[in-house]
């Protein structure tokens, strides 16, 4: 069955290593019917949650005007949403964390969003698989507050500069990513 998937990135670095998954995963899903939706943060406006709980009151998920405001109509009508992002500090880089942040709208909007897929392909430059831990958690734990299923994570560490992922089968699992929806 085709699904409407939303994919939002978080690097900053257009043909980074992030990417090449993102495009790895977005070819196999559109090969598969589903339709995609892509959203790169880092070249959006997305400012930070400001906690004013007026979300949805305007006729827009938040009273703020930005590029959340596009990008929230297409998570609700998504069947799925996918993550992509490197890992920055050990953290969620702040170009997507906004985004993720906003997700609040939805709850505090009464929107019902439960049921939606959920996926993260993430990378980082230490070999330590732990280090991803900073972007996994919060992401799981945000899809488990608002009921949505973890169908697969792709986590590549040990990549840095552009073309590293190529050494790695980041892209190829990217692609088998696109089989769980």
């Amino acid at each position: 069955m085709s699904k409407k998937i939303v994919v939002i990135t978080g690097s900053p670095r257009k043909g980074g290593n992030s990417f090449a998954m993102t495009d790895a995963f977005i070819k196999a899903a559109e090969a598969k019917g589903h339709t995609v939706t892509r959203f790169d943060a880092a070249m959006k406006e997305v400012g930070g949650c400001r906690a004013c709980e007026t979300c949805f009151k305007t006729g827009k998920a938040c009273s703020f005007d930005d590029d959340f405001n596009t990008i929230a109509p297409a998570i609700l009508e998504a069947d799925a949403v996918v993550f992509t992002t490197p890992v920055y500090w050990y953290s969620i880089p702040a170009q997507i964390k906004g985004v993720i942040d906003r997700l609040f709208s939805f709850v505090v909007g009464g929107k019902d969003i439960a049921g939606k897929e959920c996926a993260i392909i993430a990378c980082c430059e230490e070999e330590d698989m732990s280090v991803l831990d900073g972007v996994r958690i919060p992401i799981e734990r945000s899809a488990a507050l608002m009921k949505w299923k973890m169908v697969g994570e792709v986590l590549v560490p040990g990549v840095l500069n552009v073309g590293d992922i190529e050494k790695t089968d980041g892209c190829k699992q990217a692609a088998a990513l696109a089989d769980k929806f």
